[in-house]
């Protein structure tokens, strides 16, 4: 592996000769090589979730987790919010505009 990467920076030095045509075809064939395997991992992907499979680990569910008294307490509070939002209503109170 060294010797194949010290080869190729030996071509890239200024002193070296240099093939245009070959270091295109070269590009555009792992360009190819490269776009082919992305088309491929995304079919397989597309048709793995439309399948109705998952990706990697399924997910796992978990319980939920709420504290009961925290739940009644946000009921008073919307309670406590309709009642006051009824006597606007009502006409109970009144809303007075200050640009009246």
């Amino acid at each position: 592996m060294i010797n194949s990467i010290s080869s190729f920076l030996k071509r890239l030095r200024a002193g070296a000769h240099q093939d245009p045509v070959r270091d295109w075809l070269i590009l555009i064939t792992f360009s190819t090589i490269a776009l082919a395997g992305i088309i491929v991992w995304n079919v397989w992907a597309f048709d793995t979730v439309a399948s109705g499979g998952v990706i990697g680990a399924p997910a796992t569910e978990a319980p939920p987790i709420f504290s009961r008294s925290s739940l009644d307490t946000i009921r008073t509070i919307f309670a406590s919010r309709a009642e006051e939002e009824a006597k606007y209503v009502n006409g109970i109170y009144r809303f007075v505009d200050p640009s009246q």
